[in-house]
């Protein structure tokens, strides 16, 4: 299940842990939560009308080039997760993603995390969506410019 929040713009992905995401003591295995990160940035492009599927159909990629996890508290095994997903930063040329992970039951925050991609073509060579696909590039930025005074969107 997916919301967005129209007061600071974040898409929430709802997701229970399962079984296989977890180790032998229950608890989830940290390379899951790039997992979660990466299927709430899916959920946020598809609130902006794409789905990945699309951006690929149109040559579009966003390899992840950088990523930042902190590992705050344990997640478990049947727990249910809310991971928020907010546009941090945007240009033509790179797109960056912020992310918390925290519990429904209590809020407790688990885990955060920040991803960074290029936009390229198939052939792996950088590409300005602002330039090649100017309906995308415009709903990415109608977002960021409706984020707070401080946003670092940019066009």
């Amino acid at each position: 299940m997916t919301t967005t929040n129209h007061t600071n713009y974040t898409t929430e992905t709802h997701l229970r842990v399962r079984y296989q995401e977890t180790d032998q003591m229950g608890v989830v295995y940290h390379t899951n939560y790039l997992v979660w990160f990466e299927v709430g940035r899916s959920d946020f492009i598809r609130e902006q009308g794409y789905s990945y599927q699309e951006l690929e159909e149109k040559g579009i990629l966003l390899p992840v080039v950088e990523i930042n996890c902190k590992y705050l508290s344990p997640a478990r095994y049947d727990q249910e997760v809310v991971v928020t997903t907010r546009l941090a930063d945007f240009s033509g040329g790179k797109i960056i993603f912020e992310y918390e992970a925290r519990k429904k039951e209590d809020n407790q925050l688990l885990v955060t995390g920040v991803t960074k991609h290029l936009w390229v073509n198939k052939e792996m060579k950088w590409v300005n969506i602002k330039r090649l696909f100017p309906d995308l590039f415009a709903k990415l930025n109608a977002v960021c410019t409706k984020k707070e005074a401080e946003t670092h969107c940019s066009g």
